[in-house]
């Protein structure tokens, strides 16, 4: 079987079919280990499934049975790498009152951690075109789970009155859109402001976003 070079979308690519991330995977699994070191080598498009079994000491096969194909280990690992990172932030922020001041906190932690990550820094230093259909025609794994995660907080803000009412997918996607412009865009933030302020205008966004308004009526829109 020839190797396989990842060319396309670094998470989903059109047409195929990804299984969920099994809960209580290793999260030491020695293919997504050894995946994260060649990226973090020479980059995604330089990365093959030959590479990855060999610094995982196992066939080709073998990573190709449990995996199916480059792109699909690729957006696996991305994809717990972000989940990583929103469950430390989680966490971090629960002893917060109100599920509107959880969800921005928590995006704002994430974000400033995604802008200095070293696996997110090689992507955007070696591979940047791989990214742009994640930004202007789809989304990718990882976005999609965390969509997923920002819609469950969107509506547990709508139930505690401190979210607006909406749908919670849709306002999910564009706090989520607002978010990672901010994660590609760090570096000209950086160049043109020289500024580490850039949490606190993400976190004013998402307020000013999520925060009810007159017309949120009912016990369900008197977010504070």
């Amino acid at each position: 079987m020839p190797s396989q070079r990842h060319t396309g979308d670094p998470e989903q690519p059109e047409g195929v079919t990804r299984r969920a991330p099994a809960p209580g995977l290793d999260p030491q699994d020695p293919l997504l280990a050894a995946a994260r070191a060649c990226v973090l080598e020479v980059g995604l498009r330089r990365t093959t499934l030959a590479d990855v079994a060999r610094r995982a000491g196992v066939s080709r096969m073998t990573v190709y049975r449990q995996y199916g194909d480059l792109q699909s280990i690729v957006g696996e690992l991305l994809t717990r790498e972000l989940l990583g990172l929103i469950e430390q932030a989680q966490q971090e922020v629960a002893a917060l009152p109100t599920a509107r001041g959880r969800l921005v906190d928590a995006a704002v932690r994430v974000v400033g951690r995604l802008a200095v990550h070293p696996l997110w820094c090689k992507v955007l230093d070696l591979d940047p075109e791989l990214l742009l259909p994640l930004v202007v025609d789809r989304f990718g794994s990882s976005q999609r789970v965390a969509v997923d995660q920002v819609a469950e907080q969107v509506l547990l803000g709508q139930r505690d009155g401190s979210i607006r009412e909406g749908d919670p997918q849709l306002l999910a996607t564009c706090a989520l859109l607002t978010a990672q412009s901010f994660v590609f865009s760090a570096r000209v933030i950086a160049a043109e402001h020289k500024s580490d302020s850039t949490g606190e205008e993400l976190r004013r966004l998402l307020e000013g976003y999520l925060r009810p308004g007159p017309s949120d009526t009912g016990p369900r829109g008197a977010g504070p």
